[in-house]
């Protein structure tokens, strides 16, 4: 809050302001000449002005005086409010301005508010005020009124750094940015602010783990979506903030979304969804990937590949547990029989003595998938069959080229 500093004491230099307005002097008369001051000094000679200064014009109450009596009532930044009313006290006394009272008040009830406060934070009360505050900043254009479905434009353009409000838009238009996923994290996980770094950590392992219940297909993603997301800050953590907002974005610079991504279980027939579980579930390990190079750290990457090796196992089987409708029978036997290749080459990737050797069998592990006998059993199901564009990686690190999924 800017206030600007009051007049200072110093006397008038000329003639006196035009009155302004239907009174110039308020509620109260003009000083007497008699009764105040020193006796026979005349109407002006006493100093402080008390309610007015020379020239009848009235001394300016003390600006930081009404600031800390504004924080002190709202109690929500007490700390604020009582240095404000301190710094007020000093002002009024040198200055010989109005307010004290004020300046007094908003001390007081600031103090108050930090006992309050310090009560809250001890006893949970705080999550509760959290939950209230959500309630009635959640009107339409904020971040608190979003909800999972919701499609909004940031004001500033840029889905990164901080904000608070949003432009509500609707899906079936261009949008910056779509809501898939609010996740809420329970106060015994985590007693207190984690940090930005792992908060976001936290986010990235939250929200990945919920993109595909939103948008079970993948390959029906732009390939310019990605996962974004809202995050409490530390300052909103203090008050029970504990809401990760996890959204669809475009990676593109000015870029936006157009209709909505949304395509769950209850969109698909039951074809679909036993194929798009088994795959995805594929998918989530392959994304595990260690960040180092099997020549950097061979037996991270091999335990990787048993990991690989196990869930390709489990998911095949499943697969060949499903019924099949007739017309898409043969093409999805087709893809796991190319999967049971693959599981086979990551068992060989999983015992390798070398990192030339693991290398061999990664890269025959990797070619079933989005080959051409996935985009046939795609196309038989019923589902989007444009192969997605992955960022180029060479093989081993942190992604590898084909690998599937989107950058987060």
């Amino acid at each position: 809050m800017s206030i600007p500093p009051p007049p200072g004491s110093h006397q008038p230099q000329g003639s006196p302001e035009p009155a302004q307005g239907p009174s110039a002097q308020g509620p109260f008369a003009p000083p007497s000449p008699y009764g105040h001051g020193v006796p026979g000094a005349g109407p002006y000679a006493y100093h402080p002005y008390g309610a007015y200064g020379p020239y009848g014009r009235p001394v300016p109450v003390n600006g930081v005086a009404i600031g800390a009596l504004v924080l002190g009532i709202l109690c929500f930044v007490p700390a604020v409010g009582l240095v404000l009313g301190l710094i007020a006290l000093a002002q009024i006394k040198k200055r010989g301005e109005r307010g004290k009272g004020m300046a007094i008040a908003g001390s007081v009830l600031s103090s108050v508010g930090l006992v309050l406060w310090a009560l809250a934070l001890s006893t949970g009360g705080a999550s509760d005020f959290w939950d209230g505050f959500r309630e009635a900043a959640g009107g339409e254009g904020t971040a608190y009124s979003l909800e999972t479905g919701d499609c909004f434009d940031s004001p500033g353009g840029d889905l990164e750094g901080e904000t608070y409000d949003v432009d509500e838009v609707p899906c079936s238009g261009a949008h910056e940015a779509e809501v898939f996923a609010i996740v809420g994290l329970p106060d015994n996980t985590y007693p207190s602010y984690p940090g930005d770094d792992e908060m976001s950590r936290i986010a990235d392992d939250k929200c990945f783990g919920l993109q595909d219940r939103y948008a079970m297909d993948p390959w029906a993603l732009p390939d310019d979506a990605a996962v974004y997301y809202f995050i409490p800050s530390r300052e909103s953590w203090r008050f029970g903030d504990r809401a990760i907002t996890c959204m669809f974005g475009s990676t593109k610079d000015n870029g936006k979304l157009t209709g909505s991504l949304h395509n769950d279980a209850s969109m698909l027939d039951a074809d679909q969804v036993a194929f798009l579980t088994a795959v995805n579930a594929v998918d989530v390990t392959l994304y595990e990937e260690p960040e180092e190079y099997p020549e950097e750290d061979l037996a991270a990457n091999r335990a990787w590949a048993k990991d690989v090796h196990a869930v390709l196992g489990e998911q095949i089987e499943a697969l060949r547990g499903h019924r099949w409708e007739e017309d898409t029978e043969q093409p999805v036997t087709d893809l796991l029989d190319e999967m049971e290749d693959a599981r086979k080459e990551w068992a060989k990737a999983a015992a390798a003595k070398d990192a030339d050797t693991y290398y061999a069998h990664y890269d025959n592990g990797y070619e079933y998938i989005d080959g051409p006998t996935t985009v046939t059993a795609r196309e038989a199901l019923g589902l989007d069959t444009t192969v997605p564009m992955y960022e180029d990686d060479s093989s081993g690190g942190e992604e590898s080229a084909g690998a599937g999924g989107i950058d987060v």
